[in-house]
């Protein structure tokens, strides 16, 4: 068993969080690394001590002392027990988790990809309040770190003409809407959220997309990661779950989109006023906000589910959104990892009820979502975990890059409208695509 414990040193940044942990990452000579932001706090994760992942076979520990086990009951109840087994005290964790996640715990997974992956870095820096505070147990990474945050800012280049996302796909996204309309009509399902994929043909500059995307955005959560085969950043409008050290869960339900212009207050407030009395809009969300509750009180304490905070409206980069947020206090014998396989995917981006959407969204998408409509995250040795809902990015892997944006399909829903919902929440990111340099 692995036995490592954390060198801790504070020192002073020399600018701004999202520029220096944007430096970082430029700078960061190994493969894997995460950026997470919550809050006022940014964090580099990069290296692993430890690394857990899984896929349609099981779950497994990779590192000095490997472990493997096949899916079975409480399935997400052994990654905690695979990470708090690494040997290192006082973990914390990042990564990802596939949309599909669920399909594989349940063994109706087909394909072969990861569904989760997270490591125990050998690094971390936590910037906040004008000071970077390392913890490693790697003497030459800190020394890179250092040398890092108090380098030349990296040259990159200027976002690119955006992609005309309205004329990408259009006939065969309504025709979808149409399908799936029709099945919700026929009462197999009350609201799906269908996305359709935009590839990109240039190559891009992550980090540099990243910088230019959250200077643009206004994100509850942003992301920037390469790890276990994946790349994407992005602008999450909230979180899928936060859970606190004394088991108080929090999650949203975000449902109900409208435009938002940069330099148009007049025209926003209209368009925010329509959103708040729209029946198909705030029928969306009331049925959202009921499956999100039922997700919760299977795992919280009874009488302790509560709408903190109901059908708000919310500015997220390009588009407001209306969001509720439900709280929840963990029951005995209920944990973190319990509370997330209760409310992943989010109801935000899957449907009502789940397994009816799940299968929709298998039947009119073109193959695995993967980490869109998933989560990045943080999880603690304390059952403290921040997982950000995957949305509002730009995907890398096997060498394709792409966006990706849904929208909710409710009996009532038009699909025009739809298809204009999905081209709003592209806009948050499609602005902001930075070529890589030379390309």
């Amino acid at each position: 068993m692995l036995s490592a414990a954390y060198q801790q040193r504070t020192i002073p940044l020399p600018d701004d969080p999202l520029s220096s942990v944007a430096r970082l990452a430029s700078a960061w000579p190994h493969d894997d690394f995460v950026v997470y932001e919550n809050g006022a706090e940014w964090t580099f994760a990069g290296g692993a001590l430890a690394e857990v992942v899984a896929d349609r076979s099981g779950i497994r520990r990779h590192g000095p002392d490997p472990v493997e086990f096949p899916w079975s009951q409480a399935p997400l109840a052994r990654v905690q027990e695979l990470l708090d087994g690494a040997g290192v005290p006082q973990w914390r964790a990042y990564g990802w988790a596939a949309f599909e996640l669920p399909s594989a715990t349940r063994g109706a997974m087909t394909h072969e990809q990861r569904v989760l992956h997270l490591t125990i870095p050998r690094i971390s820096v936590r910037l906040r309040d004008g000071h970077a505070h390392i913890a490693s147990v790697d003497p030459v990474a800190t020394e890179a770190v250092e040398a890092a945050l108090f380098g030349r800012n990296r040259s990159f280049g200027r976002p690119t003409e955006p992609i005309r996302v309205r004329e990408r796909g259009v006939a065969e996204y309504r025709r979808r809407v149409d399908r799936v309309i029709r099945a919700i009509r026929d009462g197999s399902l009350e609201k799906v959220i269908l996305s359709r994929k935009i590839p990109v043909h240039d190559d891009i500059d992550l980090v540099g997309t990243y910088l230019a995307g959250r200077r643009g955005n206004t994100p509850a959560r942003s992301f920037l990661l390469r790890l276990g085969g994946i790349e994407a950043t992005g602008f999450s409008p909230h979180s899928v779950l936060d859970v606190t050290a004394d088991g108080c869960a929090t999650t949203h339900a975000l449902a109900g989109t409208r435009a938002l212009a940069a330099d148009d207050d007049e025209h926003n407030q209209r368009l925010r006023a329509n959103l708040l009395r729209d029946p198909k809009e705030v029928y969306e969300h009331a049925i959202s906000v009921k499956a999100v509750i039922d997700d919760l009180s299977r795992v919280c304490a009874k009488d302790s589910v509560a709408v903190a905070e109901f059908m708000a409206v919310h500015e997220r980069g390009s588009v407001q959104h209306l969001s509720s947020r439900i709280t929840g206090q963990l029951a005995p014998g209920h944990g973190t990892w319990d509370a997330f396989g209760a409310v992943f995917p989010a109801v935000t981006a899957s449907g009502v009820p789940k397994k009816a959407a799940f299968r929709c969204i298998r039947e009119n998408e073109d193959g695995p979502r993967q980490l869109y409509a998933g989560s990045v995250l943080t999880v603690g040795h304390d059952g403290t975990m921040d997982a950000a809902l995957v949305l509002r990015g730009v995907y890398r892997q096997n060498g394709a890059t792409w966006l990706q944006a849904g929208a909710g399909i409710i009996g009532q829903s038009d699909p025009d409208r739809e298809f204009e919902e999905t081209c709003e929440k592209l806009d948050s990111v499609v602005r902001f695509l930075v070529p890589a340099q030379g390309s």
